[in-house]
């Protein structure tokens, strides 16, 4: 989609600071950090929600947390933890049409979230 930010950057139209693609996965840091680690974890594939997700794409999901799994590792997060969240809709905090997972660590949260 030409005008989704997320897809530029896959694209590499827009600039961010990469820090894990293969040929399914980008994950990149967030501008807006919420946490010591942001990193946003994405499908290259346009998926605007994750309503647009059935058995045909849940490799693909699979695939995104599991990218994320790793990078929580590689960050040292595994053990102190981390949390991997996906929002759907406006509603829920979506402001990117464009699947998307928040990979936030480094610090304590609190629940339920805000």
């Amino acid at each position: 989609m030409s005008d989704c930010v997320f897809c530029r950057i896959v694209k590499k139209e827009i600039p961010a600071n990469v820090i894990y693609e293969d040929d399914e996965v980008v994950a990149f840091e967030d501008l807006n950090p919420q946490a010591p680690v942001h990193i946003l974890v994405i499908p290259r594939a346009h998926l605007a929600t994750l309503n647009e997700v059935g058995e045909d794409r849940a490799g693909l999901i699979g695939k995104v947390v599991s990218a994320a799994v790793g990078i929580a590792a590689d960050k040292g997060l595994a053990e102190s933890g981390y949390r991997l969240v996906a929002n759907c809709q406006a509603a829920a905090g979506q402001s990117v049409f464009h699947i998307h997972f928040h990979l936030m660590g480094g610090r304590n949260f609190t629940w339920p979230p805000g």
